[in-house]
């Protein structure tokens, strides 16, 4: 028999390919998976599931996972000796049982990230080099937040998306607003109940062609209206991204929400 565990981590993506285990290849998935096989001394392998996969280069300080562990590992020592063991470029927060019906990717209902720019409003911070992305000119802010209310609700995002066969482009974005820090950068936040691939750091490409005076408003509107991958969008550099937050219903909807986010998404007419 098995128990179901959820753990909060965070992690510095800068030396990582990336989320999902690759043959050969340093991943935060593959990392995990082998110090919980190892700190629990279990036989076989376990395997981990994350609210949202993240491409190399990116951050996360609030990614969750699940893992099924048998009912006779030594759980209640985990969330200590990883702490212990795991290098220090990813941390595990918190290890508790999962409530019954969760599932860290299919259960959530928005994933929240923020993009970290630096259009030389200030010098770059050194110690940020691989957290914030320096933008080739000057952005502006008010002219981004007005073109990104364009990008509200519940859309086809394929303009800014790597499609995959057989997977659904249509998202619900809830938020997506910049503001400046006490520095001077520019920190984008951007929610959904999802993200296809690379859509995230395509939208920041979009935001920041407008930021500049490279494009406007109703260019965006535009590039809306493409079925498949517009060849404008600039893919964003990976280091600027983090994951900060994922949502979760009550408990007691976790199991519907699973089941909903299983079934393909689509626009309805209103």
């Amino acid at each position: 028999m098995t128990t179901r565990w959820r753990l909060d981590v965070a992690y510095d993506g800068t030396d990582f390919s990336g989320w999902a285990t690759q043959p050969g290849l340093r991943t935060v998935q593959g990392t995990l998976e082998e110090w919980i096989r190892q700190v629990l001394r279990l036989p076989t392998p376990v395997q981990v599931v994350c609210a949202g996969r993240t491409d190399a280069g990116v951050h996360a300080r609030g990614q969750v996972i699940h893992v099924d562990l048998p009912d006779d590992a030594p759980v209640d020592t985990l969330e200590r000796r990883l702490r212990r063991v795991l290098p220090q470029d990813v941390v595990a927060h918190s290890v508790r049982p999962a409530p019954e019906g969760f599932d860290a990717r299919f259960a959530a209902i928005w994933r929240r990230y923020v993009y970290r720019l630096n259009d030389g409003r200030a010098p770059m911070d050194p110690l940020l080099r691989n957290h914030v992305v320096r933008a080739r000119r000057p952005l502006d802010v008010d002219a981004m937040n007005a073109a990104a209310r364009l990008l509200i609700g519940l859309k086809d995002f394929a303009p800014f998306c790597r499609r995959h066969e057989g997977a659904t482009t249509i998202r619900t974005l809830l938020d997506l607003h910049a503001e400046r820090d006490g520095r001077g950068d520019i920190l984008f936040t951007v929610r959904a109940d999802a993200f296809c691939h690379s859509m995230v750091r395509s939208l920041m490409g979009a935001m920041t062609a407008i930021g500049s005076g490279n494009r406007d408003r109703d260019w965006l509107a535009q590039v809306l209206t493409s079925p498949v991958r517009h060849p404008e969008i600039e893919v964003m550099p990976a280091r600027g991204l983090c994951l900060e937050e994922v949502g979760y219903p009550p408990d007691g909807d976790l199991a519907a929400r699973v089941i909903q986010a299983r079934s393909k998404r689509e626009v309805h007419e209103l």
